[in-house]
């Protein structure tokens, strides 16, 4: 027998002794690269590949395909319905299509190649939200394999211009709202956190999202020539605002929602941590809350959740190298704990900076405060996904959570309309740090046990 006869055979018998060994891929794994292999950089986004894509699976397992299109070509909205026997109402499962873009340059691998690595999927939108699009898109591609009887439609949607842009999920349900009504829906929001060793400490599930707004800082001077410098030079002004508020941060404010939020961590984590949760919670000593402040703040995301944040994220001043500009601006991204006031904070940033030659506005002076109340915890979908996660995730705690960024529950959830935010796969800390930026990945085994939880969630609630 020749010598390589020799190597497939011992793999071959290597491989069948080895019942326990774990597949290197799953379906949803697979589906995950298929889909990064689109690329959606908003923009311009052209969303309607992956609706194609999709069509071509779920079509022939009995779904009725609709895609809505937007005024802008290449960019539409898609809508998978599994009819039930209509004695309750519709299930929505929303994902988006559209991924922010990359720096290729700091990337190890393409980010748009699907790359499958050391058991992780690779690729732009791995977490943010292709991963979870593949998730909720083969669980109800079970629900259809596996012919399980519905007493509601289960509606799969993949949106368009959730990352950027006007049409967005506001724009759909304005024209399109009967092809999206439902009872509740499902889409992108809270977390499920492991720890380095991957075993999952907590799952949470949001039930309320910050709100986002504008605001624009600008400092004014004389435009001259470089050579002969004024002290009024607006990108000195600016510059100095930018670092007075770069010394700033906005109060704690917790919401009902956080509060038991951190509750949980308080018990699913160690001193010195869980003492400062406790403390954050329960403490009217204010020295006692800035200690505890302090060191949960560590984590950027936990800093995120309790507080209003102010990011600066964009520049602009000058235009050439012999000219002093006459004006500076700064765009800064304000997101706001629920029923904060925007034009408060434009008062309070303008406090903060403390210079009467700069002028703090609003992008969008008609914004308002958020008034949309949380979407509660006793509906049949909240109640069940919490069961399925403690069950798939042993000994992890559950508990509701404000979302800190925006998602597109806005559309529903203004109509009253509860809406349950997940991303649904274990990540770590360091892995959530990818997201929106270099190397995003998710772990195949994630995926595995992800499908599993949504699944067995869509075949509870939907299901007869």
């Amino acid at each position: 027998m020749r010598t390589s006869a020799l190597i497939v055979l011992f793999l071959a018998l290597a491989s069948a002794s080895a019942p326990h060994a774990q597949p290197a891929t799953n379906p949803t794994a697979e589906l995950l690269r298929e889909i990064i292999r689109v690329d959606t950089s908003n923009p311009p986004g052209h969303e309607g590949l992956v609706g194609d894509l999709l069509a071509a699976k779920l079509q022939p397992l009995g779904f009725t395909i609709t895609r809505i299109p937007t005024p802008e070509a290449g960019k539409s909205h898609f809508i998978a319905r599994l009819k039930g026997d209509g004695s309750k109402r519709p299930l929505l499962l929303a994902a988006h299509a559209d991924v922010v873009g990359v720096e290729r340059e700091k990337w190890t691998v393409d980010p748009f190649a699907g790359v499958l690595k050391d058991g992780y999927v690779y690729g732009r939108g791995a977490i943010d939200f292709k991963g979870g699009m593949a998730v909720f898109a083969r669980a109800v591609m079970q629900l259809a394999e596996n012919r399980v009887p519905l007493a509601r439609d289960v509606i799969f949607l993949v949106e368009a211009d959730e990352e950027a842009a006007q049409y967005n999920t506001t724009w759909l349900s304005r024209d399109h709202w009967a092809e999206i009504e439902c009872e509740f829906a499902m889409n992108e929001g809270g977390w499920i956190i492991a720890d380095p060793a991957g075993k999952v400490q907590y799952v949470s599930i949001s039930t309320a999202d910050k709100s986002s707004v504008a605001v624009v800082i600008t400092a004014k001077g004389t435009s001259t020539h470089s050579s002969m410098p004024r002290p009024d030079n607006p990108i000195f002004a600016l510059s100095k605002a930018m670092a007075a508020l770069s010394a700033y941060d906005p109060p704690v404010q917790l919401t009902p929602g956080t509060r038991q939020f951190f509750t949980t961590l308080a018990k699913t984590s160690k001193p010195p941590l869980s003492d400062a949760y406790t403390t954050l919670v329960t403490s009217q000593d204010p020295a006692a809350m800035a200690r505890a402040d302090r060191e949960i703040s560590k984590d950027p995301l936990m800093h995120a959740i309790m507080r209003t944040t102010i990011a600066p994220v964009t520049m602009n001043a000058g235009f050439r190298s012999n000219v002093i500009p006459g004006s500076a601006e700064a765009r800064v991204n304000v997101r706001l704990i629920p029923g904060t006031d925007p034009h408060d904070m434009v008062r309070e940033i303008a406090r903060v900076i403390n210079d009467p030659a700069i002028t703090v506005s609003l992008a969008n002076p008609s914004a308002g405060p958020s008034r949309t109340p949380a979407s509660p915890e006793d509906t049949a979908l909240y109640q069940s996904l919490a069961r399925q996660a403690r069950a798939t995730f042993a000994g992890a705690e559950v508990t509701p959570y404000l979302f800190q960024a925006g998602t597109d529950a806005g559309a529903w959830r203004n109509r009253g309309v509860p809406v349950y935010g997940i991303y649904p796969y274990p990540i770590t800390a360091e892995e959530l740090t990818r997201m929106h930026g270099n190397d995003e990945r998710v772990s195949v085994e994630s995926l595995r046990l992800g499908t599993d939880m949504i699944y067995k969630t869509l075949v509870e609630v939907a299901g007869r």
